[in-house]
């Protein structure tokens, strides 16, 4: 039997294909994404649960006339499929190869970048205000699963869109799952709805024929159970049509004509958005997937390393900590695994939140707690801390709260690519007055941070790197690091390699090489980009008059160029180059390859010392001419 996926080239050739040919691409998509995904990593599950959407969606609209834009774009590899990716497809999350998230650069039939939750209204309701100014009579669809539609901006982009009355097609994918099960009042009003889908109860059409004046006696008849369930869609129905939107659904989501039949309605429906509800099974058609959807959620190349992540010393500390000290408590924006924090939340239930994906409200709901004597410890990836940005100044900073940050995912985050990078929190926490911005060197440091912080009575970020640690062994008891105070790992006379977090170690194998040159080096574990420690920088500045900095952060207001900023403020004379991320969002790859390309590892230092401090080998040269002569 011929392959029906390589007669699709492009959205057009699934034009003429039939229903036994669709439900064949389906699976062919799958046996593709499962392939792929299982020697690269990526997100699995999300994908293969929305392939008939992605199939039903270029169906009925026309790409890239019409836009569909994926929200977050973890539900997006069958569209890539179906969009003149196949062939490449082997690639995704591959140095050079695609993207695992919609790119606009990578295809014309990606219209907007997604790589964080909840952006795909408001970024849909710019497209269709556009078309409407234009006076362009296309579609624009987004694409939201029903975690992502709980946030904030996805809220505020709803309220506005009814507002304006803009014609705008929003796809719920409801699949119960963000990245673990989905949390909050409207998820669980969904998951009324989804549960009566899933009983039988199928659909708008079954509800709407029930006259309204005989829901009294039909209520009598049936369990309570199934009177909720009822109630549910009822409800779930008024909520849209109060925002302003024409409801169609639940809609099977893996029957791609009764999907097509629901967007036509809302195609062909006049002005008003609508939302278009569609149940669907994460890991749909791959049993590992559809056992587990979180453990499958993101799965990762195979990597021979034995030692234990930074996520999961996170882990062990905090559940130290918390039973050391109840008034420690614990939130997470949708990263209850992925920050670790799954085990605090089954041994402290009520001292871990996850506020779902609503960075914003998790670091104030934080800053509430800390005013009542609570140590709240806010455990977001870097990436997305940035969405919190105002609510770090205001409501935690300027009013002096010991708020806890543990910021996972710091710096190079590999094959997620330039939306997940770490590569600003350095910056745009440094710059926040009374805040403290520290990362450790290795696993134990890490704990004894976590340790420092709780008992700072102050605003304190702890960053690290995402994978395993350096395999140190970890100290049984907690000490207390000195805040604002390094670590003089060596002493050295040529030049002082300041460094900090994971560029620790590269800068110590960094160091043993250059010795191998007769260059002396001193090497510093910073600890701290802020407060630094002035004494020490200043004092190895004075000595050797060289400094190189290393940090896996933004080179521009990074670590750096607080050191830069210390020395020009006390007039010290000194030759300094400094190791950073370049001025450009950074493309996916392995961690180490892609921290080898920005001179972040111990050969790139090397090379970076000899070429910022040219006088340092004439020294080695003269001096090597003198032993001879």
């Amino acid at each position: 039997m011929h392959s029906i996926l390589h007669t699709v080239n492009c959205p057009e050739d699934l034009k003429n294909l039939n229903r036994e040919e669709l439900e064949r691409l389906s699976r062919e998509i799958r046996e593709t994404i499962v392939h792929t995904i299982s020697r690269n990593g990526g997100h699995l599950a999300s994908s293969l649960g929305a392939v008939e959407l992605a199939i039903a969606l270029h169906r009925v609209y026309d790409s890239p006339r019409d836009r569909i834009i994926w929200d977050v774009g973890h539900q997006s590899y069958a569209h890539k499929i179906l969009t003149g990716r196949r062939e490449s497809f082997s690639t995704i999350r591959t140095h050079d190869g695609l993207s695992g998230f919609p790119d606009p650069f990578e295809s014309l039939h990606d219209p907007f970048s997604g790589g964080h939750a909840g952006t795909s209204i408001s970024a849909a309701l710019g497209m269709a205000v556009a078309g409407d100014l234009d006076g362009a009579d296309t579609n624009v669809v987004a694409v939201i699963g029903d975690g992502s539609i709980g946030s904030g901006m996805a809220f505020e982009a709803m309220n506005h869109a009814g507002h304006l009355g803009t014609k705008l097609i929003v796809v719920l994918n409801d699949n119960g799952m963000a990245i673990s099960p989905s949390i909050g009042s409207l998820c669980r009003l969904l998951n009324g709805v989804r549960n009566a889908f899933l009983s039988g109860l199928s659909g708008e059409k079954q509800v709407k024929s029930l006259p309204v004046v005989a829901m009294d006696k039909v209520a009598l008849a049936v369990s309570s159970i199934f009177r909720n369930r009822i109630s549910s869609l009822m409800l779930l129905n008024t909520i849209w049509d109060e925002l302003g939107f024409n409801y169609i659904g639940p809609l099977d989501g893996h029957n791609i004509p009764v999907i097509e039949s629901g967007l036509r309605k809302v195609q062909y429906g006049g002005r008003r958005p609508a939302i278009v509800h569609v149940i669907t099974k994460k890991g749909k058609g791959y049993e590992p997937a559809e056992r587990d959807a979180v453990k499958y959620h993101g799965i990762s190349p195979k990597k021979n390393n034995p030692h234990t992540s930074y996520s999961q010393v996170f882990s062990r500390t905090l559940l130290r900590l918390m039973a050391g000290n109840e008034k420690i408590v614990a939130i997470t924006a949708a990263m209850l695994h992925g920050t670790g924090l799954d085990e605090a939340a089954q041994q402290f239930p009520g001292r871990v939140f996850d506020v779902g994906i609503c960075e914003q409200h998790a670091v104030t709901m934080a800053a509430g707690l800390a005013t009542r004597g609570y140590i709240p410890v806010v455990a977001i990836y870097s990436a997305f801390l940035q969405r919190s940005y105002d609510q770090i100044i205001n409501d935690v900073c300027l009013q002096q709260l010991p708020v806890i940050f543990a910021i996972d995912r710091a710096g190079i985050v590999g094959e997620d690519g330039k939306t997940h990078q770490g590569a600003f929190d350095i910056s745009f926490l440094r710059s926040i007055p009374h805040m403290i911005v520290s990362a450790p060197k290795d696993e134990d440091e890490l704990q004894h941070l976590l340790f420092t912080a709780a008992g700072s009575g102050r605003p304190m970020a702890v960053r690290y790197p995402r994978g395993r640690g350096e395999g140190v062994p970890l100290q049984t008891d907690f000490r207390e690091l000195p805040i604002g105070r390094g670590e003089l790992i060596k002493n050295g006379g040529d030049v002082a390699i300041l460094a900090i977090g994971s560029t620790v170690y590269p800068a110590m194998m960094a160091a043993e090489q250059l010795a191998e040159m007769d260059i002396d080096c001193a090497v510093v574990n910073a600890r701290f980009a802020k407060p630094l420690d002035e004494d020490l920088i200043i004092e190895l500045a004075r000595k050797t008059e060289r400094i190189l900095t290393v940090e896996d952060n933004a080179a521009a207001g990074g670590f750096g160029s607080a050191v830069m900023e210390l020395l020009a403020r006390q007039s010290v004379a000194v030759r300094i180059d400094c190791i950073g991320l370049p001025d450009r969002f950074i493309e996916h790859g392995p961690q180490e390859f892609m921290r080898a390309a920005f001179d972040l590892d111990a050969d790139g230092i090397v090379r970076r010392v000899k070429q910022s401090f040219p006088a340092l080998m004439f020294n080695v040269y003269d001096q090597k001419m003198e032993n001879i002569s």
